[in-house]
């Protein structure tokens, strides 16, 4: 017997926020963009303690990056900033004082909430519309900026009121598509896991994963359409505009 869906999951990148539409907004204020800036951070932080080339820093920020994708893709875990940071140490074979790899952190995990990224068009409009008729939750990767601060984001948007519950994989313990970000989301919002529709991106994270658990999915490709052509999703959506009736069609 197929269950009434009573609640909606969101990705957040490129599915509530535009990915990257914060670059313009350094670029015209004259700052580094956000790799460069990052790197500056521990260049500096670094040179305080003892020398080291930006160049031998560059090839370890590479290799650090790699193994932190790897563990994400093949393990389902994302590090937290601080975690990163500290894998990007022991591969130099270096240290910081803890007090100076906390603020190291902090500042490269406040870099998006200091300058926001942008909402994508119709964003605030459909979600509000669809919290009268769901319960609401995100379900996001924290790749840099943590969930507090991805919290601080939304806020800032007028959208966070909308949400009931928040699973974010830093707090999780896991990433999509792992179910135990799923099973926190139906768990915050009282609900089992058929009674929900995830929407996202990307085919394998919010369409596959979520599919597997029983839910419904929906690919969103206002900003990223790579998957289109090949997704399994239960429908396919193309504008905010269009996404409370693509949710109704499906709840029935």
């Amino acid at each position: 017997m197929t269950r009434t869906i009573k609640a909606v999951t969101f990705d957040l990148w490129d599915t509530i926020i535009d990915d990257e539409s914060d670059e313009p907004k350094r670029l015209a204020a004259g700052l580094r963009s956000k790799p460069d800036e990052r790197h500056h951070l521990v260049l500096e932080a670094l040179n305080r303690q003892a020398p080291i080339s930006a160049a031998d820093l560059s090839i370890a920020y590479g290799v650090a990056n790699a193994a932190f994708v790897k563990c994400w893709k093949e393990h389902a875990i994302t590090w937290t900033v601080r975690e990163r940071l500290q894998v990007l140490l022991n591969g130099l074979g270096r240290t910081l004082p803890d007090d100076e790899l906390d603020a190291l952190a902090a500042a490269q995990g406040s870099m998006e909430v200091d300058i926001p990224p942008d909402p994508i068009d119709g964003a605030e409009t459909a979600i509000a519309e669809l919290a009268t008729r769901y319960k609401l939750c995100i379900v996001s990767d924290t790749i840099v900026t943590p969930g507090t601060g991805l919290r601080k984001l939304l806020d800032g948007y007028n959208i966070a009121r909308h949400f009931s519950g928040f699973a974010f994989s830093d707090e999780v313990g896991h990433s999509k598509p792992h179910r135990s970000m799923f099973d926190s989301a139906a768990r915050q919002l009282g609900v089992e896991l058929d009674e929900m529709v995830h929407i996202g991106d990307r085919d394998h994270n919010d369409v596959k994963g979520p599919q597997a658990l029983g839910m419904k999915a929906v690919l969103f490709t206002a900003k990223r359409d790579a998957d289109k052509a090949t997704t399994s999703a239960d429908a396919v959506c193309e504008r905010h505009a269009d996404l409370p009736g693509v949710i109704d069609g499906l709840a029935g």
